[in-house]
């Protein structure tokens, strides 16, 4: 091999060894950005997890009014423990699918006038297919003016995963508040429903009073640590395979500097 060609052939892989090294650097520290997003995610979950058990378990506060409605939001609101007083309004309910520890049925959502004319809908609880029908039902429905206390949650728009809800057929999958207060004829009608908390009434006979309230589930997947630690565990694999690809041309260097030396000798 000429010298020009060996010149050649040694450019040409430095070249390939700084691309190569660049984008061994592109990928470590792309890693390990992503690995910090994940570990900041982590602590504002930890976050959100602590501000919402702590609204849970405090004392029930007056549900937000009419001037209050614009500003009500996910990061402030939701699940705040809430109470309102009205008269129910047992006609407009609706039915919406539901999926619960007690199987499969549907939540029941009434709408309740308040004493300050304004309508809140009311998830009563579930019941089972067979307790659709109103007069189907173990637990007497409210009558006159009524206290509630629970959980405010906030609008569920466009239906549920893969199924758009239908007015016109009375199918609902999920709570879409504007919705069902427009099918329903409702005006001044809250942005927000209500998550009514359990009675402690049972029916005679031990099974659940339908509808069977209480049932919401709170819960936040929180695996951002596994996620930190996938991507700060790639970033440390670039960086043994950098270092062995490293090794092995220092080694292959080393083989290839005595025969370079007898050549000029």
């Amino acid at each position: 091999m000429t010298q020009q060609a060996a010149r050649q052939r040694s450019d040409t892989s430095r070249v390939a060894r700084v691309a190569l090294a660049v984008c061994a650097a592109l990928a470590f520290a792309g890693f390990i950005s992503l690995g910090t997003w994940q570990v900041e995610r982590r602590a504002w979950k930890l976050d959100l997890i602590a501000r919402v058990d702590q609204r849970v378990h405090a004392p029930a506060a007056t549900a937000p009014g009419r001037t209050e409605w614009p500003t009500v939001n996910a990061a402030n609101d939701e699940y705040r423990h809430v109470r309102l007083a009205g008269i129910f309004l047992h006609d407009k309910e609706t039915l919406v699918q539901a999926s619960t520890k007690l199987g499969p049925g549907f939540w029941v959502l009434t709408p309740l006038r308040t004493t300050e004319g304004t309508v809140v809908l009311v998830n009563r609880g579930f019941v089972p297919p067979e307790a659709r029908e109103r007069q189907a039902r173990t637990a007497p429905e409210p009558q006159g003016e009524t206290n509630v206390a629970g959980l405010l949650r906030l609008t569920e728009p466009k239906g549920g995963f893969l199924r758009k809800n239908d007015p016109a057929g009375e199918r609902w999958f999920s709570r879409d508040v504007q919705a069902i207060a427009a099918a329903r004829g409702l005006n001044n009608v809250a942005p927000y429903f209500v998550d009514a908390e359990a009675a402690p009434a049972q029916a005679a006979n031990g099974t659940p009073a339908w509808p069977a309230a209480g049932l919401t589930v709170i819960a936040f997947p929180n695996s951002h640590l596994v996620y930190a630690l996938t991507w700060y565990g790639l970033a440390l694999m670039v960086l043994i395979a950098a270092w062995f690809v490293r090794r092995s041309e220092n080694a292959a260097h080393a083989d290839t500097r005595p025969a370079e030396d007898a050549h000029r000798d």
